[in-house]
């Protein structure tokens, strides 16, 4: 078996499911309406984006601000919770495409902010929306993070104490009694150990206590993409549904959220404080 061949074509599948007819790929449609949002907040600064992965790429972004006069860059890495598979990789390109340049601008970047208060705000008022339009009330709620290999962790990487901090800041915002709430590790894949308790595990364990309606957050995406709307909006709920849960909510990410693009101005503003 030609096992590339294999998820690729799997993977191809999980596309198909999220791809918006108008829109297109809801990952970058959203990165698009964020910036374009955050344009709106600083009309005298441009805002621009740049894909680690994808288009367009973070580099073509660079050289077309730079070529265009900035000498100033605050960069906002779309990574609430800090770790070496993210945070750092961007960062790693970041600098890497800075190094091709001439003239490189002085630079800024918004360090992790997984407990700052707009950003928990930002995420318990989608959370509150969402459940507004509910037709049902969720008898327990999943807080998922993307997962990371155990052996990350054991060589320092701070992203699980970051995720422990989010998830208790967002509780307590919420007023969640601690017996509605559990928190878990979505997207692993390969052999090794991971950060637990793993997300479909875990809503099977839920079913079979005769939980039958849970609520999933997602508070480390901060837009809607595979792993949210394909994972956790189709798999997971299949999962919860045949170990005999009967709804499963998705929640929707930050997005275009008005809580969000105030927070993030908000980041953008402490950041640039002096420059702005």
């Amino acid at each position: 078996m030609n096992i590339s061949k294999y998820r690729s074509g799997r993977s191809a599948a999980k596309y198909r499911r999220i791809w918006d007819p108008k829109t297109g790929s809801p990952l970058l449609h959203y990165t698009k309406r964020q910036a374009e949002l955050l344009q709106k907040q600083f009309p005298d600064n441009p805002v621009r984006f740049g894909m680690m992965i994808g288009n367009p790429p973070l580099a073509k972004t660079l050289r077309e601000m730079i070529d265009s006069g900035v000498d100033r860059l605050i960069v906002l890495p779309m990574f609430p919770q800090y770790s070496a598979t993210t945070t750092a990789s961007a960062t790693d390109v970041l600098f890497k495409a800075l190094m091709k340049e001439r003239r490189v601008p002085a630079l800024r970047v918004v360090p992790p902010y997984y407990d700052h208060p707009a950003y928990i705000e930002a995420i318990a008022a989608v959370i509150r929306d969402d459940l507004a339009a509910l037709p049902w009330e969720p008898e327990h709620f999943v807080i998922s993070f993307h997962g990371l290999p155990q052996s990350y962790v054991q060589r320092g990487d701070p992203y699980p104490t970051q995720v422990e901090r989010t998830t208790e800041e967002l509780v307590k915002r919420l007023d969640l009694p601690r017996e509605r709430w559990t928190q878990t590790y979505q997207s692993r894949f390969g052999r090794q150990e991971w950060l637990k308790p793993y997300t479909e595990p875990k809503l099977q364990e839920l079913a079979k206590r005769g939980v039958r309606r849970v609520f999933v957050a997602t508070p480390g995406f901060t837009a809607d993409c595979l792993e949210t709307l394909d994972e956790i909006g189709h798999e997971s709920k299949e999962v919860f549904r045949h170990a005999g849960g009967t709804d499963l909510h998705q929640c929707h990410c930050l997005n275009d959220h008005p809580a969000w693009i105030a927070a993030l101005a908000t980041l953008v503003r402490e950041e640039g404080h002096g420059w702005l």
